[in-house]
Parts: structure tokens; C-alpha cells; sequence
């Protein structure tokens, strides 16, 4: 029965840590996080920062809240957010390692093939 009940409890776990993952995995909100690392802001700072609506922002930043990333406080009539679990921010930064090094391989790997294409101007060739 323990086996059962630890089994459980480490899914219980990684369903918690895939939300996490999940709210984390919108451009916007990865910007939101980005910007939140500097420090707490309004939803009108947000939503001049991605050009979208009010209603838009706020569903992500309900996103972000619900994973346990952000959290917020009403002042009058603002709502202002701030990073809630700075470790979320470690997983951004190594995210975005992991991204770069990506696009480094994808242009190392385009490199090669991009030059076989071209002629000695450097051109691209014209197809036949």
C-alpha cells in the first residue's frame, strides 16, 4: 500500500510541475514572467507591453496565478502582479538556454546547406 500511495503522490507531483510547465508555455506569458522578474507592475504596464487587450492579459495572468507563478494585489482600482515563486524564474532562464542553443545548432546545421545552394556571388542560384 505504500508503494501505491508514494506512486500516487509523485504523480500528484508532476501534474502539479506539467501546470506549471503548461502556464509557462505562451510567448506572452513568458514575457509577463521576464518582465515580472524586474520587479511588481500593473495589468495596464502588461498590457502595453504585449499591445493586447485588457481581457486578453488578464486571462493569462489568471493562467500564471492559478500555477502558483504570480500573485496579485488590488489597489483602488489597478491590480498589480509580482512573481510569487522565484523559482519559476530559474525555469525561465534555463528555458531559454536551452532555446538558444537550439537556434545555434539550427543555424550551424543551415550553414552548410545554405552555402551549397549559392553560387560564387554568394547569391542564392536562380532554379532551372
Amino acid at each position: 500500500m505504500d508503494e501505491n500511495r508514494s506512486t500516487s503522490e509523485t504523480l500528484d507531483r508532476w501534474r502539479r510541475t506539467a501546470q506549471v510547465l503548461k502556464a509557462l508555455g505562451h510567448p506572452s506569458r513568458l514575457l509577463f514572467v521576464d518582465h515580472l522578474a524586474q520587479g511588481e507592475c500593473c495589468v495596464c504596464e502588461l498590457t502595453a507591453l504585449v499591445g493586447a487587450d485588457v481581457s486578453t492579459v488578464s486571462r493569462h495572468l489568471a493562467v500564471l496565478r492559478e500555477a502558483g507563478i504570480v500573485a496579485d494585489e488590488r489597489r483602488g482600482s489597478q491590480v498589480f502582479y509580482r512573481i510569487a515563486a522565484p523559482g519559476a524564474l530559474g525555469l525561465l532562464r534555463g528555458a531559454d538556454e536551452v532555446a538558444l542553443r537550439a537556434l545555434e545548432r539550427d543555424a550551424a546545421q543551415a550553414g552548410p546547406l545554405a552555402a551549397k545552394h549559392r553560387g560564387r556571388s554568394g547569391a542564392p542560384e536562380a532554379a532551372s
